[in-house]
Order: C-alpha cells, then structure tokens, then sequence
C-alpha cells in the first residue's frame, strides 16, 4: 500500500476506534479542515513545515471553547480555571442489548 511504499508506519488504536483516541483525532481534524493541510501537494520537507505552523498557530493564537477561549498554550500556563472535560461517548461498546 501507499504507506508502506513510502515507509510510513500507521499508528492506529488497539481496536481501531477514533473514540479510544478522541484528542488526536479532533486536532488532526482541525489541521485538515481549518489549516487545510491535506489540499497541498509539496514535498515532504515543506509539509513538515506546514504542519509545524499549523500546530504553533493552534497553540500559540487559536483559542479554544474548552479552555474558556484562551489558547493551549495559556491554559497550560495558568492554574485558577480548570479545562472542561468531557464523557466519552462510545461506553457501551462491549455491553451487548437485551433481547
């Protein structure tokens, strides 16, 4: 496959289930929806750079409604608000239904 011919490794869930990984699969959503980063066709080292700007741009400037519009960065930084949490929602995956 594609991956395999460029020797990339995927790296994926014990189970293969984005809810196992939810962060991951959130940001990596944000840099391909609002930083576009999959439309650009270039080379590796420039792409490398791409996603570097993108993920400082996402820490650094963009706030976040789980942090209380302040960005990663701040949140971090900071110690008085604590960062919103939230349920996972894939908990019943393993209980099967009653008949």
């Amino acid at each position: 496959n594609t991956l395999n011919k460029n020797g990339i490794l995927p790296s994926m869930t014990q189970n293969s289930d984005p809810y196992e990984n939810a962060v991951a699969e959130r940001i990596n959503g944000i840099l391909k929806q609002e930083f576009m980063i999959d439309k650009y066709n270039l080379d590796l080292k420039i792409m490398k750079q791409i996603v570097k700007e993108s993920i400082s741009i996402y820490n650094e400037l963009r706030p976040h409604y789980s942090n209380f519009m302040l960005t990663p960065n701040k949140m971090h930084i900071q110690s008085q608000i604590k960062m919103r949490t939230y349920k996972t929602k894939n908990t019943c995956k393993n209980v099967f239904a009653s008949v």
